[in-house]
């Protein structure tokens, strides 16, 4: 056999069945003297066998003697112990359990610590194991893996079960996982639902994205909502920082023609010229309040439709992510859509043609009635499909490029790889689905031309073809596209900060 990752003194801090110590569950009349049993039948620690095993770890790690450990403490003393940390994994550690947020653990803190630790290793271990033999298997991970879209070779997952496996049986136990881990932060499955998020961090003016997943750790403990709130306030930004190219976007999506050739500069100076400096963002107020209510319903229709689904899978694969996502999608689209079409009414209005949001919907509903506020509904709907599915197939693709090919001891992939597959696969997204967003802009815009003939969407898209070309399905992509970086590297920012401000752990 192999030599044990962890020291003894590391390996005994908990009880062998995995359960905290001290949480013992009292027995009847069993052999050796009556005492506590657990979960695995052996007798368990006592309370104070526990608090001598872990102050005399906490001592072990304690180098200077200060009562505390610091950063170098831990790397110190862990390395005496044999389990060698980087300094990332670490600052983690300390970050995980310093509640005073002194930047150093005391004995209590160093406590709690170990316990959540434990905890989370428990949830992840069942989670690993289909099979509920209480053994980890190449074939569990593997499978666990693909669950979730992450695809790694048998090869692969073995390299994984080799580091954790001290008796070379290829299979790893309950005491084999939580020794390795232990004094180690949980890098795992939820973890790299965790990191990488991004249809919640990232807004590019377009909410068609499949929604997140959140762990059961941030169902539990109330953390998705704050998600979403960070999430709603970083769009909020965002949004208002790019709303001058988004402005731009729709008047050429609906005026520039082979007739009227509207450039970058030439439509800001347009209208500067016509409105003002403040002109450039015209429309953004419906647009931001469009998020909440949009978040809310999507995330809402998202839970329920994947409860109807029925899967065992506590996280859905791939194929129903993007059924249950594009559904939602579609949900939330039309609960709000009115507001959609408000958003480039305003947009496209002149100087005093409207007084206000309220002004403008009054007006619609008074000279074209309601139908007016679901024109363009079905070409929005039908681009939700590849939007969606563009967006997530590519993101996906990129990820598990980067696990297979640069995860080594983290499944965080870092800020500049985040942002530019988040970049990459909405950019996609929004070129599969442009000319059904196109359409739809000009159907919505259609009665602010007065006296213009109603159209349909097959209409529409056969005499674009047949007056500009394919070019004409693409007008106002130039400005698009130059919105995505900066929108996406906006949002992210301030999702961090309004994150942090929430009380949301940083992983």
């Amino acid at each position: 056999a192999r030599r044990s990752l962890a020291s003894p003194v590391v390996s005994g801090v908990l009880c062998p069945c995995g359960s905290p110590q001290g949480t013992a569950v009292e027995s009847g009349s069993g052999g050796g003297g009556g005492g506590s049993a657990g979960s695995c039948g052996r007798s368990l620690c006592e309370a104070s066998e526990q608090d001598r095993r872990l102050r005399t770890l906490f001592q072990k790690l304690d180098v200077n003697r200060d009562g505390a450990l610091c950063i170098h403490d831990l790397a110190v003393g862990l390395g005496r112990l044999g389990l060698h940390r980087s300094e990332l994994d670490l600052r983690k550690i300390v970050k995980a359990g310093d509640k005073d947020l002194d930047g150093q653990l005391d004995f209590e803190e160093f406590v709690h610590y170990l316990q959540d630790h434990e905890k989370k290793l428990r949830l992840v271990f069942k989670s690993l194991d289909k099979k509920n033999d209480g053994r980890i298997d190449a074939q569990e991970i593997v499978q666990s893996l693909r669950d979730l879209g992450v695809k790694i070779s048998e090869q692969q997952a073995e390299k994984i079960l080799k580091s954790m496996d001290k008796n070379g049986t290829m299979t790893i136990d309950w005491n084999e996982w939580r020794d390795y881990h232990l004094l180690h932060p949980v890098e795992n499955i939820p973890e790299i639902i965790l990191y990488w998020k991004h249809s919640t961090i990232f807004d590019v003016g377009e909410n068609l994205t499949v929604p997140d997943e959140f762990t059961v750790e941030e169902r539990q403990t109330g953390m998705w909502w704050r998600h979403l709130v960070a999430g709603g306030g970083a769009g909020a930004v965002s949004r208002t920082c790019t709303a001058p190219l988004d402005r731009l976007k729709v008047l050429m999506q609906v005026h520039a023609s082979r007739s009227n050739n509207m450039c970058i500069i030439g439509g800001f100076t347009q209208m500067i010229r016509e409105g003002g400096p403040r002109s450039l963002w015209r429309g953004n107020g419906i647009n931001v309040l469009k998020i909440a209510p949009e978040s809310a319903i999507k995330f809402m229709a998202y839970e329920q439709i994947k409860r109807f689904i029925g899967t065992d899978q506590e996280m859905l694969r791939i194929h129903e992510r993007l059924l249950a996502g594009s559904l939602a999608g579609a949900i939330a689209q039309s609960s709000i859509y009115p507001m959609e079409v408000l958003k480039t009414r305003m947009a496209l209005r002149k100087t005093g043609q409207y007084s206000g949001m309220l002004d403008c919907a009054k007006n619609i509903l008074a000279k074209e009635g309601m139908a007016a506020f679901y024109k363009g509904y079905i070409p929005n709907m039908l681009g939700i499909i590849p939007y969606a599915g563009i967006d997530l197939a590519v993101y996906e693709t990129l990820k598990n490029t980067w696990l297979q090919r640069y995860a080594v001891n983290s499944a965080d992939p870092g800020v500049f790889v985040l942002l530019a597959c988040g970049t990459i696969s909405s950019t996609c997204g929004q070129l599969a689905s442009y000319p059904l967003a196109l359409v739809r802009t000009r159907m919505q815009a259609q009665a602010s031309v007065e006296g213009a003939p109603e159209v349909t969407m097959r209409g529409l898209f056969k005499h674009i073809l047949k007056t500009e070309g394919a070019f004409g399905l693409y007008r106002g992509l130039a400005p698009n596209f130059m919105k995505v970086i900066p929108a996406v590297s906006i949002s992210y920012v301030v999702y961090e900060n309004l994150k942090m401000t929430l009380g949301v752990d940083s992983r």
